[in-house]
């Protein structure tokens, strides 16, 4: 059986996509539909645009998710037994496996970019990965801080990254180093996702989420929030919202599709993230790029 995974914000680049828009008129059609849902020309941001502001949530999110979506969607190869996408992947495995449409899935993209970077603007937040410590210290040294500070991607054995306000990672991540952590890595990322920062963004992704028409995907997607596959539309949106601010489960993931019979795995993105993670939580090889 194969699996897909879809990865999520970070691995955008300036000039993402113009190989595939330069070179497939199905590839052009997906970009033009683009510009048209967004109401901005998000193509000349992904091919020729200043790296900061592509970084911007509210750019990013919408960026890596039509790169995806369209090497998933003009890829013949594309023949998934099981999906599962980090974060924001998530909406993109849902529109590849056609539980979304391609314009409501981008327009679900764009007001969640919206929203967390509002959120984040509101509250200076970011994230840090944590090296070399089991996931039970991380947790129980977070819960002791006085800030906001949660584990927030359960990525793979001795690799979890925190995330919340910036006085509680950099306190956090100082306790961590005492407490054995091998080193704390502060990303180079807007905000802090998946921890209660993000609550703000809730309520209007809510909102696009009751206007988004879903449809019974046609395989399993393995959710973050609890690492269980479903192919119901109801248990899928509750989801999606809960993730906002829940930890991404993705070492659990790797490990119940693998159980679920799952023996390659296929990345979609801009540029590989995810085939690392999977060879570190599983001990092989088991993954290519489309």
């Amino acid at each position: 059986m194969k699996a897909f995974i879809f990865t999520g914000q970070g691995s955008q680049f300036v000039g993402m996509g113009k190989d595939l828009h330069d070179t497939s008129d199905q590839a052009q059609e997906f970009f033009e539909r683009a510009n048209d849902v967004l109401g901005y020309d998000i193509m000349d941001l992904m091919f020729n645009g200043d790296p900061n502001e592509l970084r911007q949530t509210r750019h990013a999110q919408p960026a890596i998710f039509l790169h995806s979506m369209v090497i998933a969607k003009t890829n013949r190869d594309f023949k998934p037994d099981m999906v599962a996408g980090h974060s924001l992947g998530e909406i993109t495995a849902l529109v590849a496996i056609r539980a979304l449409s391609f314009g409501d899935g981008l327009r679900l993209v764009q007001k969640r970019g919206e929203a967390m970077q509002l959120a984040c603007e509101a509250t200076p937040s970011t994230m840090a990965a944590v090296l070399g410590l089991e996931d039970e210290i991380v947790i129980e040294v977070c819960s002791q801080i006085d800030e906001i500070v949660v584990p927030a991607n359960f990525n793979t054995p001795g690799q979890l990254v925190i995330s919340g306000t910036l006085a509680g990672v950099e306190e956090a991540s100082a306790k961590l180093v005492e407490a054995g952590a091998r080193r704390c890595i502060k990303l180079n990322v807007a905000g802090g996702y998946h921890s209660p920062v993000m609550e703000a963004a809730v309520e209007p992704f809510r909102k696009a989420l009751e206007i988004a028409s879903f449809k019974d995907p046609m395989v399993p997607i393995y959710q973050n929030v609890d690492a269980l596959p479903t192919e119901d539309t109801e248990v899928i949106k509750e989801k999606l919202l809960k993730q906002l601010t829940s930890p991404v489960k993705w070492q659990d993931i790797i490990l119940n599709m693998v159980e679920d019979g799952a023996r390659s795995f296929v990345e979609v993105g801009p540029k590989p993230v995810l085939s690392g993670m999977v060879r570190r939580i599983t001990g092989r090889e088991m993954t290519t790029a489309m």
